[in-house]
């Protein structure tokens, strides 16, 4: 693969498995220089160790990202050694499902922390720093779910549509500084985030069912999107959605 992104230092969050794991490894294939961060710090050694066997540069922080302290220390500390040049905020997810008149406070409050809260406090600690430098790109990971009706899933895809918002206004607000954002939307990817969607046949079905290329899409697919978004390919491009869904949200 070209060394697309050779010379810049990419950031990805929830970078221990699934999306992020496959966006870390990809970005170092390429050229960059990677920080992973999550809060498992065995699964990232796992991987900064196979990406430095493979002959790129990795390394990592543990960092909770639903605790606003902790990512602005984290933050402050990972740019002290170095710019950053690509954010990825990946990390988020969902756990359950429920039918939005039954579901939890509780199951609300941590959706919404986890996927939009900490996005807004990465992009508070990262944004001052390319601005200073002249040039960023960053890619907020968001779902289809944001994008239309998400059956027993409201909470998740209220949190994924404030995170395209959240993308649109940022870009507005960043372009006069050379620093461009996009998100990123996948559809139904295979993860072990996603695991809880195929534990029955009925449920996996009805969603594949919407799907015109009746498959679930792949961590490497999402992250062949990713790095363009963060490569030069992309460099007219900000405040845009990149779906990778296999055609759901053509679907009438």
């Amino acid at each position: 693969m070209a060394e697309v992104l050779a010379g810049r230092r990419a950031l990805v969050t929830g970078a221990s498995r699934g999306i992020g794991r496959a966006i870390a490894v990809a970005f170092a294939e390429a050229g960059a220089e990677v920080v992973a961060l999550a809060r498992n710090g065995e699964l990232l050694a796992e991987l900064t160790d196979e990406i430095a066997a493979a002959g790129g540069s990795a390394s990592y922080v543990t960092c909770d990202i639903t605790d606003p302290d902790q990512v602005s220390a984290t933050v402050e500390s990972i740019l002290a050694a170095g710019p950053i040049d690509v954010l990825v905020n990946n990390a988020g997810g969902n756990s359950f499902s429920a039918p939005a008149v039954a579901m939890r406070a509780s199951g609300w409050t941590k959706t919404q922390i986890l996927n939009v809260e900490s996005t807004v406090w990465l992009l508070q600690a990262v944004l001052p720093a390319m601005y200073a430098q002249g040039r960023g790109s960053v890619i907020n990971v968001a779902s289809v779910a944001g994008l239309r009706g998400a059956p027993l899933m409201a909470h998740y895809g209220a949190a994924k549509a404030a995170v395209l918002a959240l993308t649109q206004s940022v870009a507005v607000e960043s372009a006069s500084s050379g620093v461009r954002v996009n998100a990123l939307v996948p559809g139904w990817v295979a993860t072990d985030l996603t695991e809880f969607l195929r534990a029955s046949d009925e449920t996996e079905q009805g969603l594949l069912a919407r799907v015109p290329m009746q498959r679930w899409g792949t961590v490497e697919e999402l992250a062949s999107a990713a790095l363009f978004l963060a490569s030069d390919a992309s460099s007219f491009m900000t405040g845009q959605a990149l779906v990778v869904d296999g055609g759901l949200s053509a679907m009438p």
